[in-house]
């Protein structure tokens, strides 16, 4: 658990960032607020529909007798909007960080210049803008599958919500490690292969940092500090997993 916690104190390193480089964080905030706006649309219209979603999903409980009908329709409804809210974060965090992939870049690339120990190549705006859409791709179809689990799980009873939303916390923190330690990983000449090898030498610290991105995502606005912070921490972890500086000069 103290490395576990240990990976969140990595993204809150991110977070105090902005406290020194305001206008760069910003401009790194700017399309996750745009995704932030659409998304939040998009989930009203979810909430607003969910009893007659409930109602479609199950036209063979019609005949049934009450309160039959009702409990599994309610049931059904709250799995929609449980999942829903998953495949909104899963694939929220997808689209804003391939929007944010030449932003994201940047940040990271600043950050290993101000510490030291490695000269950043700069990666070029199609590059990664290439790149982002690769990670958000893989991100969106991870997203829906998370998403299904939480449905399936959230028809449990009492308890199928939270086993689905720890699963997906699970599976969000590890993807968010894995794509968020892309650009410092490729500074460095690491593959994929080798950076997912890194990451394992510290399972629960790499966990911790990708579960703290996940839940900023969660919180309403969140993602407007998390995708910048969340750029900062990804080059901070790289650079703790290889002995490397790893405090932002304040």
């Amino acid at each position: 658990m103290r490395e576990f916690f240990a990976g969140v104190g990595v993204f809150a390193r991110g977070i105090r960032f902005w406290a020194h480089r305001p206008k760069l964080m910003a401009i790194g905030a700017i399309p996750a607020l745009i995704a932030t706006v659409l998304y939040t649309v998009l989930l009203v219209l979810l909430l607003r529909q969910a009893g007659e979603l409930g109602a479609w999903l199950t036209p063979f409980a019609e005949d049934w007798g009450e309160p039959w009908r009702a409990a599994l329709r309610i049931a059904v409804s709250t799995a929609v909007v449980v999942g829903g809210l998953a495949a909104s974060v899963f694939t929220f965090a997808a689209v804003t960080l391939a929007i944010s992939a030449p932003f994201v870049d940047a940040i990271q690339e600043r950050v290993d210049r101000e510490l030291g120990g490695i000269e950043p190549v700069s990666s070029g705006f199609w590059q990664s803008v290439t790149r982002g859409l690769g990670d958000g791709l893989r991100l969106f179809g991870m997203g829906f599958l998370a998403a299904l689990l939480v449905f399936v799980c959230g028809l449990i009873p009492l308890i199928g919500s939270l086993v689905g939303w720890l699963l997906g916390a699970y599976f969000a923190g590890r993807a968010f490690a894995i794509d968020l330690t892309g650009t410092p990983g490729d500074a460095r000449g690491l593959t994929l292969q080798e950076r997912r090898d890194l990451l394992r030498t510290r399972r629960a610290r790499s966990l911790g940092f990708g579960v703290a991105v996940y839940a900023a995502f969660l919180v309403p606005g969140g993602a407007v500090v998390g995708t910048p912070a969340a750029a900062v921490g990804g080059t901070l972890l790289v650079r703790e997993l290889l002995g490397q500086a790893a405090e932002p000069r304040e």
